[in-house]
């Protein structure tokens, strides 16, 4: 197919009522594939949408270990590089395949996949310099064994504007969850922490987003160093929930230069992950502090961390009614109960009182996306990346067939 019939494919998109699309979403944990099927009547945001399934696909230990390894390395050659971007394609491609087996649907009436790929590298703006960001998951790979159009590697054309390249979910928050009389916070506590701000009656132009700090990332490096990485996460928050804060490091961890930058601002495991989680071990154990009480003193540092964000940068620009909680850390008894109690003074819910699963958000968001990228409409928001302005995200790897981008 020659560009000019990708692009014409590209503008048949829009006159197209009825679009189904499934995105796909590995979160910094590295712990699961996410993946949903989203109907779209209508194009960009004036588009409503139905979720038709959603499916979370365990990595298996052994590539999971891997992510994580080649995000940690200083160096490492490019040839596992290469070899972890085709794997993840190939297990993109299989929970793909899964998804659309149990919704009933034949890859034949799927529009698009927008994938965000998995993140093995993640520099915000420093000194001036612009943000780089690596997710890697062979969208040629995804687009050849499913045979579906697949939009990818979203966040280098916000860097390229000035941007952090993250994050991209807010333009969803907005699209989902904005409120003529409620102002609202929606949380996510993935590997990392992030939030999107949402003034009651705002305008898209009004959102404010950022990364808040470390989520569940620390957390789960913490059990995995404990146990030889026989397990992936503290169940329910039950060890940390058995264990004590403790007031004097958490002070030292809460004084991380990172905490007092103003948005929009974003971070990563180079900062918060697993390096950071053996340096935390390494204090704790010269100050004879348990497992528990570690971990319990970690789960305090994301909810005081975004409490404290939520104080400084957020309430005077509109005010927060209520907090809606998304992602992993949702699960984790020890971190939701720490939360409320750091927000006593605001209602803080899961997101399914909103009506969508938490564990589906960010994948719904890169559906989304995808389809605005086809519909040729911008899907940054530059008051939360920092970009100089709105730019058209993604790259499009055409599928099979007569139609190749759009079928």
């Amino acid at each position: 197919m020659s560009g000019r019939d990708v692009w014409a494919d590209l503008r048949g998109y829009r006159q197209q009522g009825e679009h189904l699309v499934v995105g796909l979403m590995t979160g910094t944990s590295a712990d699961a594939i996410d993946a949903a099927l989203v109907r779209f009547r209508g194009v960009g945001l004036e588009a409503s949408h139905e979720v038709l399934g959603y499916r979370e696909t365990a990595l298996p230990d052994d590539l999971r270990r891997e992510v994580l390894e080649v995000a940690a390395a200083e160096s490492l050659p490019l040839e596992r590089l290469m070899h972890l971007d085709a794997a993840l394609g190939v297990h993109y491609a299989g929970a793909v395949s899964e998804l659309l087996s149990e919704s009933g649907v034949d890859a034949s009436e799927v529009s698009a996949i927008g994938s965000h790929g998995q993140t093995v590298r993640h520099l915000p703006r420093e000194g001036g310099q612009r943000a780089f960001t690596l997710q890697i998951g062979s969208a040629s790979t995804l687009a050849e064994r499913t045979g579906i159009a697949v939009v990818s590697d979203f966040r280098t054309r916000d860097t390229a504007a000035g941007g952090e390249g993250a994050p991209l979910v807010p333009i969803a928050d907005w699209w989902l969850f904005r409120d003529a009389r409620e102002s609202r916070v929606l949380l996510n506590l993935g590997g990392m922490a992030n939030l999107t701000h949402l003034p009651r009656a705002a305008g898209l132009e009004a959102v404010v987003a950022f990364d808040t700090g470390p989520g569940n990332a620390v957390l789960d490096a913490l059990v995995g160093l404990a146990t030889a990485g026989l397990a992936r996460h503290d169940e329910g928050g039950k060890l940390a929930a058995s264990g004590r804060v403790h007031e004097a490091l958490l002070a030292e961890l809460l004084a991380d230069p990172f905490f007092q930058l103003e948005p929009p601002r974003s971070t990563g495991r180079e900062r918060f992950g697993e390096r950071y989680a053996v340096r935390l071990r390494g204090i704790a154990e010269s100050l004879g502090i348990s497992l528990e009480d570690t971990l319990a003193t970690a789960a305090e540092l994301t909810a005081a961390s975004v409490a404290d964000a939520i104080r400084r940068f957020l309430e005077p620009h509109g005010g927060v009614d209520a907090v809606y909680v998304s992602g992993g850390g949702v699960r984790n008894t020890t971190l939701m109960v720490a939360l409320r109690r750091q927000l006593s003074e605001l209602r803080v819910e899961r997101l399914d009182e909103l009506g969508v699963a938490p564990d589906c958000k960010e994948a719904l968001a890169f559906a989304l996306l995808a389809h605005l990228t086809l519909s040729g409409e911008c899907g940054n928001v530059p008051g939360a990346t920092g970009a100089a302005h709105a730019v058209v995200l993604g790259s499009v790897t055409p599928g099979h067939g007569p139609r190749g981008v759009a079928r």
